[in-house]
């Protein structure tokens, strides 16, 4: 990317460079091609209606919806689809359920992969790994043959950030800036719990909250640069312990305790941040603000290695994240950063030896 483009990037959001070169697909203003992964699940049955609410694209964009899921999901995807019509969004154009991939992924535009196998009884982080390489080495390979070659793709079925990379690996067409995982359920925790703690009545007051490396317990949710009503969220905070210890931890462990108190994963919180995650990489993401994605890494941010699918701050413009560069990081953030970017270099090498 040019200087004089880093430039104006840098006076629009200081630390930015340009990472992504594709178009926004809203461009145009002809019908998206949208797939939902794992459609009869959980997550995609809060995120559907989400999408047909427009949350997702810009005002007016139509979407051709195809709704994906395994063969022994059949009924339960038509079930979905059903009620989605029953809806009469006027957002769709037209829906699709379907078990097979080249019907799904023809020309597709936006891929939402929220379909993964879960972790069961007894599974170590490492078989899942293992049981999702051969899911997303699939899916990438369909995109690979079948998708837009600008399609944007959002890995939102764990764990995320191997599995994004395992699916861009199987889809070398595909510029590798099209793939992102979703960390902005952990931005969305973190703001969330910030605001609570500052006495914030609402939480869109935060802002500026970096989120570095995996969605896991090891992510490092860094508030060092962000504000809370106006004021830094240290001094809003006032309280370096809490933001260092019960902080930190609370958002990296948010995921297990939810399962912990309802039985259950995190399913419309995680179609919220998914969302928002898409429409900030369609529409922009708003002055000030920065949305966290976990993309791809060339080596030239935060000491993070080449090739890892990593989370970083980012801005969004004209369908083009770029990631926030040159924020000064603490020693202790260093070790967090450092730490996180082990555990990806560790998943990558167990997914990639199956």
């Amino acid at each position: 990317m040019s200087t004089r483009v880093n430039k104006l990037l840098g006076h629009l959001c200081p630390g930015a460079t340009a990472s992504s070169l594709q178009q926004s697909p809203t461009a145009g203003g002809k019908p998206l091609n949208v797939v939902v992964t794992g459609a009869a699940g959980n997550i995609a049955y809060a995120i559907l209606f989400l999408i047909g609410q427009g949350g997702m694209t810009a005002p007016g964009q139509k979407i051709n919806l195809r709704l994906l899921d395994i063969p022994a999901a059949t009924n339960a995807l038509k079930g979905v689809e059903m009620e989605i019509r029953d809806c009469a969004f006027s957002v769709f154009s037209s829906i699709m359920g379907t078990t097979d991939y080249k019907e799904a992924f023809s020309n597709c535009d936006v891929a939402l992969l929220i379909g993964a196998k879960p972790r069961g009884k007894g599974m170590v982080r490492a078989d899942l790994l293992k049981a999702n390489a051969g899911i997303f080495a699939g899916q990438g390979k369909a995109l690979n043959q079948h998708a837009s070659k600008n399609c944007k793709i959002l890995v939102v079925g764990n764990p995320a950030n191997t599995n994004a990379l395992i699916c861009m690996k199987n889809a070398p067409s595909i510029p590798r800036e099209n793939f992102t995982a979703m960390t902005r359920l952990d931005q969305n925790r973190a703001e969330g719990l910030i605001a609570t703690t500052a006495g914030l009545s609402d939480s869109a007051d935060v802002k500026r909250v970096a989120i570095f490396g995996n969605h896991s317990k090891t992510m490092f949710p860094d508030v060092s640069h962000g504000s809370a009503g106006g004021l830094s969220i240290d001094s809003a905070i006032n309280d370096e312990a809490w933001i260092k210890g019960d902080f930190v931890k609370t958002v990296q462990n948010r995921g297990k305790a939810i399962i912990d108190a309802r039985g259950k994963s995190s399913a419309a919180s995680a179609a919220k941040a998914a969302v928002d995650h898409m429409n900030d990489w369609l529409n922009g993401t708003k002055p000030g603000r920065w949305s966290n994605m976990g993309v791809c890494s060339d080596g030239n941010s935060y000491g993070v290695a080449n090739d890892l699918i990593f989370s970083f701050p980012c801005v969004c413009k004209n369908g083009k994240w770029s990631i926030v560069d040159g924020l000064p990081i603490s020693a202790w953030g260093k070790e967090k950063v450092a730490t996180t970017m082990k555990e990806l270099i560790e998943e990558k090498a167990a997914a990639l030896a199956v």
